[in-house]
C-alpha cells in the first residue's frame, strides 16, 4: 500500500469535517423557510463538554394559543368547500435591509369587491424607516388613519381622550403602557391609570397601581363556562364568590400622575337587583342600589381621591372592571391577556360594547398580539392573518369612533447551538401583521424595527441594566420605558404631519 493510500482516510475525514463546518455557517432555517434548522458544529461540540446556559434554556418555551389552534383547525375543515376563494395575499412587505425580500406568491390573487367586482389591491407596503424614526405606516384609504385621534387630542383640555391597548403578556403588568400613559399625560394632561380588573393573583407586578381584594372568581373568554354576553373589550370579567367580595385600588408614586385621580367608575352587569358599596379614600362606605338589567351599568364617584374600593355580595353580578381617570386629558387602558393570540377579539359582545360606550368609549385602540401565534417551524401565517382581519374588523365595528394601530411583534430570540439569534420566522409574522393593517386600512407600527431590528432582543437582554428578560421575548420595566419612548416619538411624528 502506498503512502498516499495510507493517508487518504485522514484526508477524507478532514474534508468531511471541513464540509460540515462550512454548512454549519449557513443560515439553513432562513434558506429553507423553516424546513431545516440551523446548527453550530463548534457549539454542539462545546455543548457536550460545557454546561448549557440556563437562561438560554428558557428560549422557545412559549406556547401557541390553543384558541388559535382550534380556529385554524376549523379553517382547515372548511377549506375544501371554499377552495376556489382567494386566500389572504402573501406579504410583499418591506423587509429589513439585512433580510432578502420574499417574492409575492404566484398563487396569490387580489380581493374582489362584492358590489363592483373590481380588483381591490391593498396599499403597497410602506418602508418604516425615516431617519431615526420608525414611522406609523398609514394604510387608510385617505392616508389619514389617525384622523379621529388627532381631532380628539385637540379636545383634551375639555374631555378625556381614551386609548386602549389590547395585548398579551408582552404588556402585562402595565409594562410599556405605563410609560406611554405617563408621557402622553405629560403632554396633554390627565391622571389615573384607566382600566383595572377586579382581581389579580399577582397584584404587585404592576407598578402603576396598588391593587388588593378577595372574594372574586375571574372568567376570561377562553375559559369553559364563561358567559358570552359578559365578554367586553377587556375579554374578562369577575363574579363574587363570597358574601363580601371586595376590590381596593390605591395610587402609586413610582410613576407620575398615578398617585391620585379625579373620577372612579365601576362598570358591571347585574341580571338581578343588587346592592353595591363604594368608598373613597378612608371615608364612609356609600350604598348604591342597582336594578336588574341586561345592559352595562355604571357607578361613578367623583372628587380627587387616592384610593377607591368596591364591595358587593350579589352572586349574580359580573364586574367588568374599574376605570380611574381624570376629568380631562389622556387615559390609557392596559388590557392584557396572558397566552392570547388576539383571535378571541371576534367574540367580544357587540351589544355589551354598545351599552358600555355610554360610559367608556375609545378614540384610539392599539392592538398588540402575535407572540403566542409564533413557532420555529411555522413560516406561513396567512391563516392567522385571516383570523386577525376578522377579529380586528369586529373591534372596529364595536368601537366605530376609534382609530386602530396594529403593533408588530417585538424581536424574539431563538437558540442556535449555544447562541441566541432572532427567530427567523419573526419576519414572517411581522409581514402577516402588516398585511392585516393593509387589508383593514389602518395604521401599523413595526415594534421590532423600533427595538433595533436584527438580534435586538439579544442586545436588550444583555444590556446593563437589562431591557429584556432572559426568555428573549418579554421586556423588563426598563425596556418597556425605552420602547415607549420610541412609540411616542413615532406617534408624535404621525400626529404632527
Amino acid at each position: 500500500m502506498s503512502k498516499n493510500s495510507k493517508g487518504s482516510p485522514f484526508l477524507i475525514l478532514f474534508t468531511a469535517v471541513a464540509i460540515v463546518a462550512a454548512v454549519s455557517l449557513l443560515p439553513l432555517n432562513k434558506i429553507s423557510r423553516g424546513l431545516l434548522r440551523d446548527f453550530n458544529l463548534a457549539g454542539d461540540i462545546m455543548h457536550i463538554t460545557e454546561k448549557s446556559d440556563p437562561d438560554a434554556e428558557k428560549v422557545d418555551k412559549q406556547q401557541i394559543d390553543p384558541e388559535l389552534i382550534a380556529a385554524m383547525e376549523e379553517i382547515e375543515v372548511e377549506q375544501p368547500a371554499k377552495a376556489e376563494e382567494p386566500a389572504v395575499e402573501e406579504s410583499d412587505s418591506i423587509p429589513r435591509q439585512s433580510e432578502p425580500k420574499q417574492p409575492k406568491s404566484e398563487n396569490a390573487q387580489p380581493e374582489e369587491s362584492p358590489v363592483t367586482s373590481e380588483v381591490v389591491e391593498p396599499p403597497v407596503p410602506i418602508d418604516p424607516h425615516d431617519g431615526e424614526i420608525i414611522v406609523m405606516e398609514d394604510y387608510s384609504p385617505d392616508g389619514n388613519g389617525l384622523k379621529r385621534f388627532k381631532s380628539a387630542l385637540a379636545q383634551a383640555g375639555n374631555r378625556v381622550v381614551r386609548i386602549a391597548f389590547l395585548g398579551d403578556s408582552y404588556i402585562e403588568g402595565d409594562i410599556f403602557t405605563q410609560d406611554v400613559r405617563e408621557k402622553l399625560q405629560d403632554q396633554y394632561g390627565g391622571c389615573g391609570v384607566g382600566y383595572v380588573n377586579m382581581y389579580s393573583e399577582f397584584p404587585g407586578f404592576r407598578r402603576s397601581i396598588t391593587q388588593s381584594g378577595s372574594g372574586w372568581e375571574v372568567y376570561n373568554v377562553s375559559m369553559k363556562g364563561h358567559n358570552k354576553a359578559y365578554i367586553s373589550i377587556t375579554q374578562q370579567y369577575s363574579m363574587p364568590v363570597s358574601e363580601k367580595a371586595t376590590a381596593t385600588y390605591k395610587g402609586a408614586k413610582r410613576l407620575k400622575h398615578t398617585d391620585s385621580w379625579e373620577k372612579s367608575r365601576f362598570i358591571y352587569l347585574s341580571p338581578d337587583a343588587a346592592t353595591i358599596n363604594t368608598r373613597q379614600d378612608n371615608g364612609e362606605w356609600a350604598t348604591h342600589s342597582s336594578s336588574a338589567s341586561s345592559e352595562a351599568q355604571c357607578i361613578e364617584v367623583t372628587g380627587p381621591m387616592k384610593s377607591f374600593s368596591v364591595s358587593t355580595g350579589n352572586m349574580s353580578l359580573a364586574g367588568i372592571g374599574v376605570w380611574l381617570d381624570g376629568n380631562t386629558g389622556i387615559s390609557v387602558d392596559c388590557m392584557s391577556s396572558r397566552g392570547f393570540s388576539g383571535v378571541t377579539l371576534s367574540r367580544v359582545s357587540s351589544s355589551l360594547s354598545q351599552s358600555m360606550r355610554r360610559y367608556i368609549d375609545y378614540d384610539l385602540i392599539v392592538i398588540e398580539y402575535g407572540i403566542n401565534a409564533m413557532s420555529e417551524a411555522q413560516t406561513d401565517y396567512s391563516a392567522y392573518s385571516k383570523l386577525m382581519i376578522k377579529s380586528i374588523g369586529h373591534i372596529k365595528e364595536c368601537y366605530p369612533n376609534a382609530d386602530i394601530i396594529i403593533m408588530g411583534v417585538g424581536d424574539r430570540g431563538s437558540k442556535r447551538g449555544t447562541d441566541i439569534i432572532t427567530m427567523p420566522t419573526t419576519y414572517n409574522m411581522i409581514a402577516a401583521q402588516r398585511d392585516v393593517a393593509r387589508h383593514l386600512g389602518c395604521v401599523f407600527w413595526d415594534t421590532r424595527e423600533a427595538m433595533g431590528g436584527e438580534n435586538a432582543i439579544v442586545t436588550w437582554a444583555n444590556a446593563n441594566p437589562p431591557r429584556a428578560n432572559k426568555d428573549y421575548i418579554h421586556l423588563t420595566h426598563i425596556g418597556g420605558r425605552k420602547l415607549a419612548e420610541e412609540f411616542i416619538k413615532s406617534l408624535n411624528n404621525a400626529i404632527n404631519k
